[in-house]
């Protein structure tokens, strides 16, 4: 059919198709395929406190937050209570 040349030319693809394809995946990686600023630098990520004191800091920190964001919302829902019982008596 195709003769001796044929089968050369297919065994060489067959053997550097491969070749080719591990040596452009396999070089210069860092370059080619990274993703600058990716993982978090140490000042953006969260510091698990390990000490007592901080655990105890930490969850008086949250309390806070917790009880100072419910007082908004409660408030927020009174204030809405009265504009609409306002709205109603017109």
């Amino acid at each position: 059919m195709g003769g001796p040349n044929l089968e050369v030319f297919k065994f060489g693809m067959y053997i550097m198709f491969p070749i080719g394809i591990m040596y452009y995946f396999g070089t210069n990686l860092d370059s080619k395929f990274s993703v600058p600023n990716f993982w978090p630098s140490p000042s953006q990520m969260h510091k698990i406190p390990t000490e007592r004191d901080e655990i105890d800091a930490e969850l008086q920190r949250l309390r806070a937050r917790r009880l100072e964001l419910r007082r908004q919302r409660l408030m927020r829902e009174e204030m809405e209570n009265q504009s609409g019982n306002q709205s109603e008596n017109k």
